[in-house]
């Protein structure tokens, strides 16, 4: 359906407005702030180029913006930029050195390692799902993939996560 440009422009004015925060902090989480505004940008851009194609459910909105918003940091930071990018953002939620929470932190920097050690391709299914929580539908829309093919994704990716903080090294002092 063609509408005329005020009305366009109207309908885009109101999905940046409703969806620009969300689209911020989906992106912010992947990568550097200054990268960050310039794949937010080229998100919206490619939402008003294909304003026909945003689904037109309030619910499916938001995935279609955040699988853009993925196919953008794709191009814009392939390779161990985004990985270690996530991986700084893990980190510094840690608290403040404090000896009551010694365990604390050292499960988070055990969490660290692991995540370090996962694909890129298993951080992001379980980014989808921990950080963004998103329906498997949903997350799966994001990705251009089935739901069913999204939760086996997430539990493989599950796996990989335990078996790497099983593999930590903390638990290997637990073990001794």
């Amino acid at each position: 359906m063609r509408r005329s440009r005020s009305a366009a422009e109207e309908h885009f004015r109101s999905l940046y407005a409703d969806h620009y925060d969300q689209v911020v902090r989906f992106v912010r989480r992947r990568t550097d702030p200054a990268t960050a505004d310039d794949v937010v940008a080229e998100t919206f851009l490619v939402a008003w180029r294909r304003l026909d194609d945003v689904p037109s459910r309030a619910g499916e909105v938001l995935p279609w913006l955040y699988g853009v918003a993925r196919h953008c940091l794709l191009n814009a930071t392939r390779g161990d930029t985004r990985q270690r990018a996530l991986a700084v953002r893990v980190a510094s939620v840690a608290p403040r050195h404090d000896p009551a929470h010694a365990a604390s932190v050292e499960d988070r920097l055990d969490m660290v390692q692991a995540w370090q050690r996962l694909t890129p391709e298993e951080q992001e299914v379980l980014a989808l799902s921990a950080w963004e929580d998103l329906t498997s539908p949903y997350a799966g829309k994001v990705l251009g993939i089935s739901a069913a093919a999204y939760r086996v994704r997430l539990s493989r990716a599950r796996r990989a996560l335990a078996r790497h903080l099983d593999h930590s090294p903390s638990s290997q002092e637990t073990l001794a």
